[in-house]
């Protein structure tokens, strides 16, 4: 199995665990939502485009509410499936969708005040630093400071913005879930204390 294959697992086995009315970091969704955006993104992409286009959010939210309101059980399954044969992703699941799968099953488990990171095996890390690079790169470019993301080993994984340099250090999948702007994440910060302050609360993600 891949990684993203066995994430998508993980994150399936932690619904199972915590059902479908439990809360995550998206917003005021549940994971029942969670598990109907992840399943439309995949399974309908005549309306997953409604996703990031405006004009077309009318009928993507049509098909998420259709798809939010079916058996939880069915959904997970659906889930734990995979892209079907006719999805854009199915040919790119290894890549596209590990950042996904990781993203989201981190926003289901740190929702709580008693959440702890996950023990990821040093393989899992190696194939998260290519999506936190390649978000990072994308979703830093308004940064208030030159902010910097390193691993502990001292690896630039990708900078962007403007200033004095803010160093953003942490393993890869704590990096990654930064560059998504999701909290809390696992990092550290080195720089001047108002830059630090200023990449802190800059809005991140897409």
């Amino acid at each position: 199995m891949t990684a993203a294959q066995d994430e998508r697992a993980a994150l399936v086995a932690t619904l199972r665990e915590i059902g479908p009315d439990a809360p995550t970091l998206c917003g005021d969704w549940t994971t029942r939502d969670l598990v109907a955006h992840l399943i439309l993104r995949e399974g309908r992409p005549d309306a997953a485009g409604g996703i990031l286009i405006k004009a077309l959010s009318g009928y993507h939210d049509k098909v998420f509410a259709k798809i939010a309101a079916g058996d939880w059980d069915e959904m997970l399954y659906k889930l734990a499936g995979g892209p079907p044969v006719y999805s854009p992703f199915k040919l790119v699941d290894s890549f596209a969708n590990l950042s996904e799968m990781f993203v989201h099953h981190e926003d289901v488990r740190r929702t709580g005040s008693d959440w702890a990171p996950r023990e990821l095996g040093a393989d899992v890390q190696r194939e998260l630093r290519r999506p936190a690079a390649t978000i990072g790169k994308q979703t830093l470019r308004r940064s208030p400071a030159t902010t910097v993301l390193k691993t502990p080993d001292g690896k630039e994984l990708a900078r962007g913005g403007s200033g004095p340099v803010v160093e953003v250090t942490g393993e890869p999948g704590e990096l990654l879930l930064f560059a998504f702007g999701r909290e809390p994440a696992r990092v550290e910060f080195v720089g001047d204390a108002d830059a630090v302050a200023a990449v802190k609360s800059a809005k991140r993600g897409f």
